[in-house]
């Protein structure tokens, strides 16, 4: 198949994330399948942006076709990213035309995490008479809604909610990331019969082989806890408050007395207030250090005892979670304790863990105390049971094969 993919912010192992689309698309390319990726030249979630001279620019990456089209850079989520989002939606809009002759596509995937990407994807769909496909990242309008307070009568929620809605009219297939939004889905007009989860995963080929060393600050940080008999609580991630990594700093504090040392491993705009918060309350057993590139992950995860995620307590999650740390974190055997309400549960489906109450201090702390006192072949037995689950249900082979597998189901088809 011609596989045409709009998704504004997708990445590559190049430009750094998102990966999502990057991955579902190598897997595709490898079963010999065509696949053009249509992305943003500028995207806040990229340590690298392509270079763009004001016009296009096309690259092959790993036998992936990118276009990368000219949008303006902006900084946080206001005008600017307004501006950001208008510029590519309407020159994507301009190019349909072109990219129907030169990619020929039988499948277009509308997936900008934003649901107004549907009109520009359903225009080149019937250009080319091809399948359109909805992909669901998070569920917009509801998301800055539920998660920003952003009013239901503001105009951009308007305009969101009747893109979501026209999607679920118009699309031929869609696949949800989150594994629990049915009710919704079907409440704005979607036939069940066309949903199908295809969640985030991990790359197999990125922990075959020996993991790259880590730096040599954060490495003799780790051995020295190591060898001071510590437990070692991990965290790797972005530093932002749907992160919550003040509940993991007031456990540490009440934990101070007890031989736990915590690594946060990582950047974001909550990172300098963290810093500030650690030295200013001496909060001797939390250390921070700067983000690692993705290739030392396997050997971070390796070196701590139990790995800690953090959730905010939201009605919207209700809907399910897919976090991609927390499959790292699966992916390297990790034990995991896992803070968070939510409509799915990995760590709890896998038995790789505790999960507990989010945003309490003392929730997390007695979780750790709980996990540490475990028998050392007990927790070993949760790594394993991780990572077998990571490898059955969350790899891109197998999630890149499922989702191949609904455009071909009868209502997609």
């Amino acid at each position: 198949m011609n596989i045409l993919l709009v998704n504004h912010y997708a990445g590559s192992t190049r430009h750094g994330m998102e990966y999502r689309a990057y991955y579902l698309a190598r897997e595709w390319v490898r079963a010999g399948h065509r696949v053009q990726i249509v992305a943003a030249s500028w995207s806040h979630a990229r340590a690298r942006q392509p270079e763009v001279a004001g016009r296009p620019l096309d690259e092959s990456i790993d036998g992936i076709d990118y276009r990368w089209l000219p949008t303006p850079p902006y900084r946080g989520n206001g005008i600017g990213r307004v501006r950001n989002i208008w510029a590519f939606l309407a020159r994507l809009w301009r190019e349909a035309p072109m990219l129907v002759e030169r990619v020929r596509p039988d499948v277009v995937i509308a997936s900008s995490t934003y649901p107004l990407d549907i009109w520009v994807a359903r225009r080149i769909a019937r250009l080319a008479d091809a399948r359109l496909v909805y992909e669901v990242h998070d569920l917009w309008p509801a998301s800055p809604v539920e998660l920003s307070g952003m009013s239901p009568r503001h105009p951009f929620i308007r305009l969101c909610q009747k893109a979501e809605d026209d999607a679920y009219r118009d699309a031929d297939l869609v696949v949800s990331m989150l594994p629990r939004v049915a009710g919704h889905m079907e409440a704005h007009g979607l036939d069940l019969r066309k949903l199908h989860v295809v969640p985030n995963g991990v790359t197999p080929d990125e922990w075959q082989g020996d993991a790259a060393p880590l730096d040599p600050s954060l490495a003799a940080h780790l051995a020295a806890a190591r060898a001071a008999g510590r437990t070692v609580v991990g965290y790797a991630g972005s530093h932002g408050r749907p992160n919550v990594l003040d509940v993991l700093l007031d456990a540490a504090t009440l934990m101070r007395d007890e031989p736990f040392e915590f690594v946060l491993v990582g950047s974001g705009h909550e990172k300098a207030r963290l810093e500030r918060r650690v030295a200013h309350e001496r909060i001797g057993n939390v250390r921070l250090f700067a983000p690692i590139p993705k290739a030392q992950i396997p050997a971070f995860l390796a070196a701590i005892d139990i790995a800690w995620i953090g959730w905010q307590r939201m009605p919207l999650y209700r809907f399910g979670i897919a976090p991609n740390k927390l499959m790292d974190y699966m992916m390297a055997g990790c034990v995991v304790l896992h803070a968070v309400e939510a409509g799915n549960d990995p760590v709890a489906e896998a038995g790789c863990g505790l999960t507990v109450e989010p945003e309490s201090a003392q929730a997390t702390a007695e979780g750790l105390r709980r996990l540490a006192a475990l028998p050392a072949d007990e927790r070993r037995a949760m790594g394993q049971r991780a990572r077998a689950f990571v490898l059955a249900h969350h790899t891109y082979p197998v999630l890149a094969r499922r989702f191949l597998d609904a455009l071909q189901s009868p209502v997609a088809a």
